[in-house]
């Protein structure tokens, strides 16, 4: 349609900059960076490719603890290192955090429920619930559990085999997915 951008033709920085953000099943360590300087050198770069001042540390700040309380996460946990010695739980609710920050209008989370324990697993949920929730935002959540889609309550649900969707129905797709495997339901 008018004004739409095809992000496949996109480099990564400004698919970023159109609102899209991906969650990767296991984020990567970049020590030696805090995860607060990070995380507020990509908002400004995304906002400068928007065309948007840079927010002050002062603002960046106020944002960051914002979206830490949200997500009930301590900030020391921010001026760490980026996910360095941190675990899996860890490194996904600090992708929750990174996340609300960006403020993304779509994202692809690529099996963020690896891994984790129970609490960690309501963290994320409770993540994609409070900062995706909206009409004019979109998650694409991939996983192969329904415990995450126990918090996360999704409209659609796909079945993916051999790169194709092979089914596509509600939230009872997944239970009937979580009852009969994989290979009964795609079948």
């Amino acid at each position: 349609g008018s004004g739409s951008i095809d992000l496949l033709s996109l480099e990564p920085h400004l698919r970023a900059a159109a609102g899209l953000f991906l969650g990767f099943q296991y984020p990567v360590e970049i020590p030696g960076v805090s995860f607060l300087q990070f995380l507020r050198e990509s908002l400004n770069a995304q906002r400068g490719a928007r065309g948007e001042a840079p927010l002050s540390g002062g603002e960046f700040l106020k944002l960051a603890r914002e979206q830490a309380a949200l997500l009930n996460i301590d900030m020391d946990m921010l001026k760490r290192p980026v996910n360095v010695g941190f675990s899996g739980g860890e490194k996904q609710s600090a992708e929750m955090v990174q996340m609300g920050i960006l403020a993304p209008r779509l994202a692809v989370l690529d099996e963020p429920d690896s891994g984790l324990d129970i609490d960690a697993l309501r963290v994320v949920g409770h993540g994609i619930n409070a900062i995706m929730r909206a009409p004019d935002k979109a998650v694409l959540l991939i996983t192969h559990y329904q415990r995450l889609l126990d918090y996360v309550k999704p409209d659609f649900v796909h079945v993916l085999a051999g790169g194709r969707i092979v089914r596509t129905g509600g939230p009872e797709l997944a239970l009937e997915l979580e009852e009969r495997g994989y290979e009964a339901v795609a079948a």
